[in-house]
């Protein structure tokens, strides 16, 4: 399977083709070993072909830096867009898709010093894509956690949260930071407040309550030994932590945004594929 999925492959093609020629692309297809495989007419269905064949096929192509597989070979090629076309929705998605695959766009820029004394200086900007976590640590393939989480919210009926869900999702493809962090709130809280309902919880009740009466069942679902949750709301409580971050006073524009939409995304997955593979083993 690629390290990449769909929505960035697509991204990619189409961040490509924006800064491209269809004689320029036709040179780099030639270059990669798919020459004749994408002469659609029309832009549109270059990048299509293109996008399916680096997301479905095994191909390694031949670059500065040896044998590099060609869904890496054109996310490269794409991230070396112009200032001009980071301004696309199409360079929203392939970075927001990069995020989720695990991976950020990082620029370096070193002086060089000039070969003459009465020469100016030159600053040289390298663009690199680079891993944010480790790739082999178990657990942490946000994609598999998205999958994993959508399987058992579909399993256990938790509709609402499924819903949030879809809507986090989608906002956070296509680089709206704002609607995705309101969106995962609501998924956080809703699929907390159905888990409650179906292991008993009656009567009314906000979401603090219903918290409290998963740490307070027997055996209890939200645990105190690992400072999920505690009865005495002054001890350090990660449920209650994580929906404190989740809820911040303030907006924090630009790249921050970016950041912190990312950060909310993985840490509500991760979250959400340990608490409902808990109530998916629950009673057995």
């Amino acid at each position: 399977m690629s390290a990449f999925n769909r929505m960035t492959m697509v991204a990619a093609a189409e961040v490509l083709a924006a800064f491209h020629s269809h004689s320029d692309m036709e040179v780099l297809e030639v270059q990669w070993g798919i020459s004749g495989r994408c002469a659609g007419s029309s832009k549109s269905a270059r990048i299509a072909d293109l996008a399916r064949i680096a997301a479905d096929e095994q191909l390694e192509v031949m670059t500065i830096d040896g044998m590099v597989p060609i869904a890496r070979t054109l996310i490269e090629a794409a991230i070396l867009a112009p200032p001009s076309t980071k301004n696309t929705l199409g360079w929203k998605k392939l970075i927001a898709g990069l995020r989720f695959d695990g991976f950020e766009v990082v620029e370096e820029r070193a002086e060089t010093e000039p070969e003459y004394p009465w020469r100016q200086s030159t600053t040289e900007i390298t663009v690199r894509l680079v891993r944010m976590l480790p790739g082999d640590i178990p657990e942490l393939d946000f994609r598999e956690a998205g999958n994993e989480v959508e399987l058992l919210l579909d399993r256990h009926g938790l509709v609402v949260a499924r819903g949030h869900l879809r809507q986090a999702m989608s906002a956070f493809g296509r680089g709206e930071w704002a609607s995705a962090n309101g969106a995962l709130r609501n998924f956080f809280e809703s699929y907390l407040n159905e888990i409650a309902d179906a292991l008993g919880y009656q009567g009314q009740g906000d979401g603090k309550v219903k918290r409290d009466f998963l740490g307070n069942i027997q055996p209890p679902f939200l645990l105190s030994q690992y400072n999920e949750w505690n009865e005495n709301n002054q001890k350090p409580q990660y449920v209650q932590g994580l929906m404190s971050r989740m809820h911040p006073h303030g907006g924090h524009p630009g790249l921050s945004e970016e950041e912190d939409a990312t950060f909310r995304l993985q840490i509500s997955l991760i979250t959400a594929r340990l608490l409902l593979r808990r109530f998916d083993q629950w009673g057995r």
